[in-house]
Formats: structure tokens, sequence, C-alpha cells
């Protein structure tokens, strides 16, 4: 998710201003969100709850991702690349949740 973000911060500054401010920003703030949350499952006795939330972002992320494509704000290719990465997060996550709910 660390690597996604250093993609997707200069990325979303490239935006025009208009949508650099609606779809850019939240973009960021929901993949941090996701990060911080993955960050703090990692020290929690009951990663749950956080797990789901990062899970919840990741499908934000995707919408808002595509939003953009569909927008011509990202190109086919880093559409592509970005929605890749999100689903290989999604995968980390979803093991990781389903790894904590068995004990």
């Amino acid at each position: 998710m660390y690597r996604l973000m250093l993609y997707l911060i200069p990325q979303t500054s490239k935006f025009p201003k208009n949508q650099r401010y609606l779809l850019g920003e939240r973009i960021e703030q929901e993949g941090l969100d996701v990060l911080l949350a993955l960050v703090v499952a990692q020290y929690q006795r009951d990663k749950q709850a956080d797990l789901v939330r990062a899970n919840l972002g990741l499908q934000k992320m995707r919408f808002l991702i595509r939003l953009c494509r569909d927008l011509d704000l990202l190109s086919n290719h880093k559409y592509e690349f970005v929605t890749k990465q999100i689903h290989e997060v999604g995968i980390q996550v979803g093991g990781w949740a389903k790894s904590t709910k068995s004990r």
C-alpha cells in the first residue's frame, strides 16, 4: 500500500485544479486511511475491525480510480497499473483477515 501511495500522490497532483481538490485529495485521503488502518492492525490484538476498514477503503478507491479514468484524468495504462496494485493489496488484506479470523 505504501508503494501504491508513492505512485498515486504524484499522479493526482497532475490532475486539473478543479479535479485535484475534488477527486485527487479524496483518493489520497482514502489511500492514506487504508495505509494507516493496516499499520494499526499490525499492532492490535483484534485486527478484524481495522482490516474491514482497510478493505472498505480499497473498495472506495476502486470506484474513485475508475471515475478518474472515465473522466480522462488517468490514462488506460495508469488505470490498469493502479487497479492491479489495489487488487494485490486487497488479496493480501483478505488473506490477513482470513488468517486472523480462524484463530
